[in-house]
């Protein structure tokens, strides 16, 4: 198990493609036992699947999975990221790690709605990852540390090379206006 994950409580918030694909990876290159490990998804169903197939705890509670957590895997789509952000502020502190592969919802937004110097870090994945040989672009956020950054390259390199910025780059250009 990598030192950086060692010992660590994963939440993966949305379960689904992406995050079902990145679970699974974890899983298999044991980076977490699966008691460490808890899933959402939105179908009771769904998480009988996950809970059945894979052996982690699964539930439809963001709250829940959050809770205790030390790294949050936001995978939710981007239309229900300031929801779910909703449920899970009050479980989430300057000590938990929220990474976030939702498509184009930067970093800034996130921190907003979490407050309390919330450590947030997004991922691109690409598709490729679905097969172990993608690449995954990370950015910190204003509140991550570099080993914050650590943590998200040890869980990115389980389906291809992370790569990170010399310097944090901005996503707002791609983001709607907040009115």
């Amino acid at each position: 198990m990598t030192n950086k994950l060692s010992g660590k409580k994963l939440a993966v918030l949305g379960a689904g493609k992406l995050g079902g694909i990145l679970l699974r990876a974890y899983l298999d290159q044991s980076l977490f036992p699966p008691k460490n490990v808890t899933a959402t998804v939105r179908h009771e169903e769904k998480a009988a699947a996950i809970k059945d197939k894979l052996g982690v705890n699964a539930t439809t509670d963001n709250a829940k999975a959050a809770h205790g957590a030390d790294i949050i895997l936001l995978g939710v789509k981007p239309q229900v990221v300031g929801e779910v952000l909703k449920e899970i502020k009050g479980e989430v502190g300057k000590d938990t790690v929220v990474i976030s592969v939702a498509a184009s919802v930067p970093t800034s937004y996130i921190e907003q709605r979490l407050g309390d110097k919330v450590p947030v870090v997004r991922a691109m994945p690409n598709t490729c990852s679905a097969v172990g040989v993608g690449m995954t672009g990370i950015c910190k956020g204003a509140h991550a540390s570099a080993e914050h950054l650590e943590i998200a390259k040890a869980l990115f390199d389980a389906v291809g090379p992370p790569v990170a910025p010399r310097s944090p780059i901005s996503f707002s250009n791609r983001w709607p206006k907040q009115g």
